[in-house]
């Protein structure tokens, strides 16, 4: 039976129980006296859903705390190990597969490197799959208690009712790939297991925006710096985040060509492919048979050197034109969206970190309006190397939180409105 707001008991519920999951998950444990107000749910309410959940296996007990002249109140909170997800960070250098519980703490993890120059869709889903197994194997995981399974990529992501996920990924070659049907026909994983396949941006954008620097933002923009750039912007009307193309952005008329095909963009000059092809245009030996990452790191060793040893003034000169051109690229976010913060992960920000930061700051302040650059604070993301592969196994948790815990559907047409909606509850009050 529907309500005057066209919402049924079940709607009801299932809103009651989404309430409660979050609230215990971003502010527990806590007791039942303490979620009504959390929650704005009466304490009837809270205690039928409480119920529930513990019957489920959902919720569980932790522990007591003493209340004021009464009994000790009974702390709540989410069960870790009532539900297991899969995050997936298909990388430059490697797939990342890592199975977590329901606490987001890592059970087991299997990398794949990339062996072959490119992105061959076949070798991807291959890595998938295998990594997939590989995680279930380590742990003795059965599949069918799996949420999802999360998936971070490249390019942008289109959902459709009859293909799933398909992939535009133009500067890795992929033309409109149906990435989530080729898993799903490959992986031999259940039907009823999930797959969330979003930009790497995003995923990254939504662990820290959840777990990390973000925590708390209204308006925040997180950067992904790998051997491309991306970008991921939240804010109150898009709160479950949007991969903006941020290193498509033209930053010099007939400038460099970029990997996708276009003239002067951004990532032509700040993604690490580009920086280690500038070193090495004007005069630089980066190390041969090595990848990007390795390659990255004898850089910053020849600009930087330890002791008394005399910079490589060429490596030095790159880097700091670099910092330039991605303090301009910031100076573009923070007119156009004026956030509270951007933070700057993947592993070529990381990697550069603190060193870097400096005069990118510098370089923002610069080129951006004074009074947005004003309220901006830049920084780098806390979640280290795996925040891609914890963002997408969000993607799995936020779809069963915004069901009330309950398993997702096998219609997949549905999918994507209900994880969607629950990432809007991301960020914890």
């Amino acid at each position: 039976m529907a309500g005057r707001n066209g919402r049924t008991v079940r709607d009801l519920r299932r809103g009651n129980r989404t309430a409660v999951l979050h609230r215990l998950y971003f502010d527990g444990p806590l007791s039942r006296f303490e979620l009504g107000p959390a929650t704005g749910l009466s304490s009837g309410s809270v205690s039928n859903v409480v119920a529930d959940l513990i019957a489920d296996g959902l919720v569980e007990e932790a522990g007591s705390v003493d209340s004021d002249g009464g009994r000790p109140r009974t702390l709540l909170r989410v069960a870790p190990h009532s539900g297991q997800m899969i995050g997936v960070d298909v990388g430059e250098t490697r797939v990342r597969v890592e199975l977590f519980d329901l606490a987001l703490t890592e059970l087991a993890r299997a990398d794949r490197p990339l062996t072959r120059p490119g992105y061959d869709v076949d070798d991807i889903t291959g890595h998938i799959r295998v990594g997939v197994a590989e995680v279930l194997a380590a742990e003795g995981a059965r599949p069918e208690r799996l949420l999802g399974v999360g998936v971070g990529v490249p390019g942008i992501v289109e959902h459709t009712a009859d293909r799933g996920a398909v992939v535009h990924g133009q500067t890795i070659g992929w033309d409109a790939v149906p990435l989530e049907r080729l898993l799903r026909e490959t992986s031999g994983l259940p039907e009823s297991v999930p797959y969330f396949i979003d930009n790497g941006a995003k995923t990254l954008g939504q662990a820290e925006m959840w777990f990390g620097a973000g925590r708390g933002a209204r308006n925040a923009l997180v950067v992904l710096f790998g051997s491309g750039v991306g970008a991921c912007l939240v804010t109150p009307e898009v709160e479950h985040g949007r991969a903006v193309e941020w290193g498509h952005l033209t930053v010099r008329v007939r400038g460099r060509r970029c990997r996708c095909g276009a003239p002067g963009c951004l990532e032509a000059y700040a993604g690490a492919e580009s920086l280690l092809a500038r070193w090495r245009e004007e005069g630089g030996r980066p190390p041969e048979g090595t990848d990007e990452e390795t390659a990255l790191t004898a850089m910053l060793a020849a600009a930087y050197p330890a002791g008394d040893t005399e910079p490589d003034p060429v490596a030095l000169a790159v880097l700091e034109e670099t910092a330039e051109y991605l303090g301009a690229g910031l100076s573009d976010l923070i007119n156009l969206f004026q956030p509270e913060r951007i933070l700057i992960g993947g592993w070529a920000g990381l990697q550069l970190g603190t060193r870097f930061l400096p005069a990118v700051r510098h370089h923002a302040a610069t080129y951006a309006l004074r009074y947005p650059a004003d309220q901006v604070t830049i920084e780098l993301g806390r979640l280290g190397p795996d925040a891609v592969t914890v963002g997408a196994a969000i993607l799995p948790l936020a779809d069963f939180f915004g069901r009330g815990g309950r398993r997702a559907e096998p219609a997949p047409e549905d999918r994507p409105p209900a994880w969607r909606a629950a990432l809007d509850e991301r960020t914890p009050r």
